[in-house]
């Protein structure tokens, strides 16, 4: 509880390989090639999922919302009402600068 990097997942990119245990044992294999591919691993992140939304007419917000007509004792008033049907997720959005991800272990500034 409280964990929000890939660690808790058990997807570590940059742990280096004497951190993986080695290769033996049942699904070594699997161990080697982690190793293999985390010192490919780059510590940038060049796109993010997108918070986002479309709706029915292609307009993109974070939230929409639509203008309601409400009759109370003979007063007309308007209210706004949160829409939450038919809308469609932005997808991946590419970043303008490349940031560091969350778990690369590194110090960037000491004080």
């Amino acid at each position: 509880m409280g964990t929000s990097g890939s660690k808790s997942r058990g997807l570590w990119p940059f742990a280096s390989s004497a951190a993986g245990g080695g290769g033996e044992g049942p699904g070594g294999q699997q161990a080697l090639a982690r190793a293999r591919a985390a010192r490919a691993a780059t510590p940038f992140v060049f796109t993010r999922r997108g918070s986002m939304y479309y709706d029915e007419d292609g307009d993109l917000a974070h939230e929409f919302y639509e203008e309601t007509i409400v009759t109370k004792n003979g007063r007309k008033r308007a209210k706004l009402k949160r829409i939450h049907k038919n809308l469609i997720p932005q997808g991946i959005v590419k970043l303008e600068h490349p940031r560091i991800h969350v778990d690369f272990p590194v110090i960037i500034c000491e004080v």
